[in-house]
């Protein structure tokens, strides 16, 4: 089966199940049971946010039965390659076609290791690909913002899943990659109709990712400005890497994304506890309001 229809259009991005598995909260089965609901509500993939191990997917793959589990993404600076081709070999003789290797090149700030991202992201593929067991292009994608790495996920993976981005930035993405690949973007969600307070509590997220060069400089080549970028970000901003609203408004911000050229979407559902919660009740409604099921 192709990569884009293993995907599904929609998925989930969440970072609780790396949390759990670096002890910021504990796993209970809550995580099976919430992984189990999302594939019964109709949800295509679920994103593993953070830096997960490969292996770690194993729990989502046999608590569920028809999900594709992705990392989203696996740093390439805390997991050596020739670990990942082993550990993904595993998962792929005990549940074919079912999991998507994420890779990424994180962020300077976060490790000692960070240097010539470009090259050493290709230097990695090509561990990836002279494993024993390699992993196939098809089986992997690369966070990819930038023109030199779309183009390096272009050739060199089954395509890209960018991060933090808009639907301008989708069609740029899907102009670099070509018409085939996969362009897998993530979309954040507040599902608040009241919009000052989806606002705040999306500038209490972004507070985190605007500092962080990856992500400021992609927005600055989109047209936002330092001004955008301070204070957690302007309405013009917010407004833009978020949808913000009911199910509806979430619906049609999702569309924009398609038009411009995605394949398939990892919705990222925002709250207030996003990171001690799981918000399943909100991603029931986003399963009925994309009528999943149907």
């Amino acid at each position: 089966m192709p990569q884009h229809s293993r995907l599904g259009t929609f998925g989930i991005w969440s970072g609780a199940w790396s949390d759990a598995q670096r002890g910021a909260q504990p796993y209970t089965a809550e995580f099976d049971e919430a992984a189990a609901e999302l594939d019964e509500l109709g949800f295509g993939t679920l994103w593993m946010g953070g830096s997960p191990s490969v292996v770690w997917a194993d729990r989502v793959l046999a608590a569920t039965s028809r999900l594709t589990v992705a990392t989203g993404i696996l740093s390439i600076w805390e997991h050596e390659a020739a670990d990942v081709a082993v550990q993904r070999a595993g998962l792929e003789k005990a549940h074919p076609g079912r999991f998507l290797l994420g890779l990424g090149v994180s962020h300077g700030h976060l490790t000692k290791r960070y240097a010539q991202p470009y090259s050493s992201m290709r230097t990695y593929l090509d561990v990836l690909d002279t494993a024993p067991e390699p992993v196939p292009a098809e089986a992997r994608v690369l966070a990819a913002l930038g023109p030199k790495m779309l183009g390096l996920a272009r050739d060199r993976a089954a395509g890209a899943h960018p991060y933090l981005v808009t639907a301008e930035h989708t069609a740029k993405a899907r102009e670099i990659l070509g018409p085939d690949p996969l362009l897998a973007p993530e979309l954040k969600v507040v599902l608040d109709t009241d919009l000052d307070r989806a606002r705040a509590t999306a500038r209490g997220h972004l507070a985190f990712y605007l500092p962080m060069p990856n992500y400021a400089n992609n927005l600055l080549r989109l047209g936002f400005t330092e001004d955008d970028l301070g204070g957690g970000g302007s309405d013009r901003l917010v407004d833009a890497v978020f949808a913000l609203g009911d199910s509806d408004a979430v619906v049609r911000r999702a569309a924009d994304f398609l038009a411009a050229g995605a394949d398939h979407l990892a919705l990222q559902v925002v709250t207030d506890d996003t990171s001690h919660r799981l918000p399943r009740p909100a991603w029931r409604q986003l399963a009925e309001a994309l009528a999943l099921r149907d």
